[in-house]
């Protein structure tokens, strides 16, 4: 093993052992090269006269560009946009991230979390907490309802055992029982679990109640007290787009920090969906778990191992889109963007509720609760998912999303509200086409 993985691992061994048996063969050999980075780091702070360690082409003192490219980019500067950024992620960026994550969770008062690890978007987050942190065989619980990109990066790329538990109970809601006995069962057989909590949820677009995320906490560490090491992931691509009252409003990530040794939270979040950049790819990685004396060098040797499988991946995420994220989030005008386009999709939300009560439906389809996100999701009655997807693409070219045998996934979120009522008429009428 190389030296600075050893010297990462003792750091970790030292705060907290039980987050080293969790770590996965990968992670326990991962950790951030000197080489070229660092002597061009220190390059950059000494070499006053001459400097020719990295990889970019320089032009009369500046970074050479075209300059088609930088007439794109408006007062973006070439240093801000067309360098590499850190591994890490810009610092800058990295802080501003952290700040509002604790602005955002209020039960992260008082508790210590790692700075935020920059990943290109949640999906790569996903890949990249995979790669630290699971090896084939290890169990991952998922509700039954679920983004099915999960199987791709954690099944199907590492070879992690996907089980399920149904998440609705028939009254409507989280199904917490049903959750506890499979999280229970799997710890019983396994000395490490992976929990992923994806709120608000997609395809269903709910997000637990207060009470029913609390019970989840509960749960979770209990099991962690039982002796199993339970890795908590809080998938929060959505975060923030809550609709209705009784809806927990921060993360399951803040509840789950330091609550038990032998629990780990990690929080996947990012500006792509809570901002709006989609295409800008921006996400982040954050860990949060108690840890014995000074917390400093055992995030950093976590941050270490995270950002060194990043540079083993990918090499850094895009500074472009780094420094637009960090320079919006820096704009006065920020508060008050987030607030107007929340408003917005919290319209669409209580928009489709509202058409949905029409009785009309009732013989068609039930509606899976939802209070949250970007999307909802009804279950037919009479017809098959993907002949309905199909028939209504063609006939009158509206186009859904088929989950299974019964199951359509729509995204309000691309609706605008004077849109919903026809579609849910076009569907219903596709609906009696078929039948």
């Amino acid at each position: 093993m190389n030296l600075l993985a050893s010297q990462l691992n003792q750091v970790i061994e030292k705060g907290n052992p039980h987050i080293m048996e969790m770590l996965s063969e990968i992670g326990k050999k991962l950790f951030f090269p000197k080489g070229i980075l660092s002597q061009s780091a220190e390059a950059k702070k000494k070499a006053y006269k001459l400097n020719a360690t990295i990889g970019i082409a320089t032009e009369e003192g500046g970074i050479m560009h075209f300059p088609s490219i930088m007439d794109t980019l408006g007062t973006i500067r070439p240093e801000e946009s067309l360098t590499y950024a850190p591994s890490f992620g810009i610092p800058a960026l990295r802080k501003i991230w952290k700040e509002s994550q604790f602005e955002k969770n209020p039960s992260l008062s008082n508790k210590e979390t790692s700075l935020p690890v920059v990943t290109s978007g949640i999906t790569h987050a996903i890949s990249i907490f995979a790669d630290v942190w699971t090896d084939p065989g290890d169990v991952i619980v998922l509700p039954d309802m679920m983004w099915g990109n999960y199987n791709m990066t954690l099944s199907i790329r590492k070879g992690v055992k996907i089980t399920n538990y149904p998440i609705f109970t028939a009254k409507g809601g989280f199904n917490v029982e049903a959750f506890e006995n499979r999280v229970k069962e799997e710890a019983a057989k396994n000395d490490k679990i992976i929990v992923l909590l994806n709120f608000p949820h997609n395809p269903t677009g709910y997000t637990a109640t207060e009470e029913e995320g609390n019970r989840i906490v509960r749960i979770l560490t209990d099991v962690a007290r039982g002796g199993t090491n339970v890795v908590a992931v809080a998938d929060d691509a959505y975060f923030g787009l809550f609709y209705e009252e009784e809806t927990l409003k921060e993360s399951l990530f803040a509840r789950l920090c330091n609550q038990h040794e032998r629990l780990l939270a990690v929080k996947l979040d990012g500006a792509t969906k809570e901002n709006f950049v989609w295409g800008l790819r921006i996400g982040f990685i954050t860990y949060g778990c108690k840890i014995q004396g000074d917390p400093g060098p055992f995030y950093e040797a976590l941050e270490k191992k995270t950002a060194g499988c990043v540079r083993g991946n990918i090499s850094n995420a895009s500074h472009l889109g780094q420094s637009i994220v960090l320079k919006s989030m820096q704009d006065k005008k920020y508060p008050a963007e987030k607030e107007e386009k929340f408003e917005v999709l919290k319209k669409r939300a209580n928009r489709v509720k509202a058409v949905l009560s029409d009785p009309k439906y009732k013989d068609a389809w039930d509606v899976y609760p939802f209070n949250s996100g970007y999307f909802m999701c009804i279950r037919l009655k009479s017809v098959n998912a993907e002949t309905l997807r199909l028939h209504l693409l063609d006939k009158y070219g509206v186009g859904l999303i088929s989950i299974g045998e019964r199951d359509l996934r729509v995204a309000f979120s691309c609706l605008e509200e004077k849109e919903i009522p026809e579609l849910f008429d076009i569907v219903l009428q596709g609906i009696e086409d078929l039948n």
